[in-house]
């Protein structure tokens, strides 16, 4: 059964709708009560959490079969071409590093139609997501996917400093739709997308992206 997540109709991701229920209890508790600087500072944290756990509708711009969508929100951090085989692809490949600040929407998207054929989870530690170090060492989930015309991409959920929670929705032998939500990553995070070598890149590094809808690639 497919994960009811995956098509939410809610504004926010259903994640966040447990701390929305605690933050905005404490908010009118605390005015209940008289204290109401408290209720103010926990005001504030309910509307920070409505904003982090915003889940906004979104359509792919892009027609193209061959299309590949950022999985996440975020910044670019580097794009490295990288020879050989040691890599999650497992063969020459292209590797873009998103990273996903408190302040992006949180929410993953499938990059491209297909079919997902491998999900490896690694436990790990929880270093800063913007740093090098934590594309090796923090905790991550690997999602390798094979398209429509058998070409395989693997894109990598990591967790960061904060929160440490990686939340996938999908399973091994789901058929996936380009802009699919398929996960989650909790309070600054990073993403990494490993593309064969020969896919026409379409990004830069420093360059903003938006879930679902900016193009990073053609296969």
């Amino acid at each position: 059964m497919k994960d009811s997540r995956i098509n939410n109709k809610w504004p926010v991701a259903k994640e966040g709708i447990p701390f929305i229920v605690i933050s905005g209890g404490l908010t009118f508790l605390f005015a209940g009560i008289g204290l109401f600087f408290i209720s103010i500072l926990a005001g504030i944290a309910l509307l920070f959490i409505i904003f982090f756990f915003r889940d906004p509708k979104r359509s792919p711009i892009s027609d193209a079969s061959n299309a590949v969508l950022t999985p996440a929100d975020g910044t670019i951090l580097e794009v490295l071409h990288l020879k050989g085989s040691n890599n999650p692809l497992g063969q020459a490949s292209i590797k873009i590093s998103i990273f996903m600040s408190v302040f992006n929407v949180h929410v993953n998207r499938i990059p491209i139609r297909g079919t997902i054929e491998k999900i490896t989870y690694h436990p790990g530690k929880f270093f800063s997501a913007n740093l090098d170090k934590a594309s090796k060492q923090n905790e991550k989930n690997e999602i390798a996917l094979q398209t429509p015309d058998a070409k395989k991409i693997v894109f990598v959920q990591i967790a960061g400093l904060i929160a440490r929670r990686i939340a996938c929705w999908i399973e091994k032998g789901d058929r996936v739709s380009a802009g699919q939500r398929f996960g989650l990553i909790r309070f600054g995070s990073r993403l990494e997308v490993y593309l064969p070598e020969g896919t026409k890149t379409t990004i830069q590094v420093d360059q903003k992206l938006k879930a679902g809808k900016t193009v990073i690639g053609y296969l």
